[in-house]
């Protein structure tokens, strides 16, 4: 069974950086793709940045310079670097991991910066 365990997120102010984590299980990590995700109230889910199990990466424009994807194989973990936060990163966070051509989501965390 495949479970991936966010960090907990938190208030941030504006400007100010936040790191996430989050940590797999049930998959073979080292070829799994695995991004984060980002949700507000009314919109859709969206992908904030991916990493693959070579280690490429990519991100979205909003985020571009200012994010940072990472992941460790031998701890099975994925993190999310953020910095220079604005406003309008506020949403939950949720870890994405795609094996096998199947997606699996971890429960969100949610991240809210003040201004």
């Amino acid at each position: 069974q495949v479970h991936l365990v966010e960090s907990v997120g938190g208030l941030v102010q504006a400007v100010g950086s936040l790191r996430l984590s989050c940590a797999a299980s049930g998959v073979i990590f080292t070829v799994s793709d695995m991004g984060w995700y980002r949700q507000s109230p009314g919109k859709q889910r969206e992908l904030v940045a991916v990493i693959s199990g070579s280690g490429s990466t990519n991100y979205a424009d909003s985020v571009k310079g200012r994010f940072t994807i990472s992941r460790d194989n031998a701890k099975d973990t994925v993190f999310l670097q953020m910095s220079s936060l604005k406003p309008e990163d506020t949403a939950a966070y949720y870890c994405n991991a795609r094996f096998l051509n199947l997606n699996y989501w971890g429960q969100g965390t949610q991240v809210t910066v003040s201004s």
